[in-house]
């Protein structure tokens, strides 16, 4: 029997990755997130290949309702906002100043 893998992470690959995340790496985190994300794949691999054809999809398995609010903006007046904004550690006109984390 001939087991069929994910094609394997390349070190490369963990490399632009963690660029993208702007972390830094040692070789031997890459050679370790290497082996540890190819061994993810597998396994996604597999949960692809189970035959589902006859499971009624579910979204979850409690039966409980969801106790979560509706996401409405709420409208404020300029009081509630001027409060808020005087707890803001830095703040330009009407907004909060967040420092910039994009080249």
């Amino acid at each position: 029997m001939i087991k069929e893998q994910a094609p394997k992470i390349s070190t490369g690959q963990v490399e632009h990755i963690a660029k993208l995340a702007r972390i830094e790496l040692t070789e031997k985190e890459k050679g370790k997130f290497s082996n540890e994300l190819s061994s993810i794949l597998n396994y996604v691999d597999k949960l692809n290949k189970v035959d589902t054809k006859n499971i009624k999809p579910i979204q979850q398995i409690t039966g409980l309702e969801s106790i979560t609010r509706n996401d409405e903006a709420e409208k404020r007046n300029s009081e509630t906002r001027n409060k808020i904004l005087e707890q803001a550690p830095d703040k330009k006109d009407n907004y909060f100043k967040v420092p910039k984390i994009l080249e």
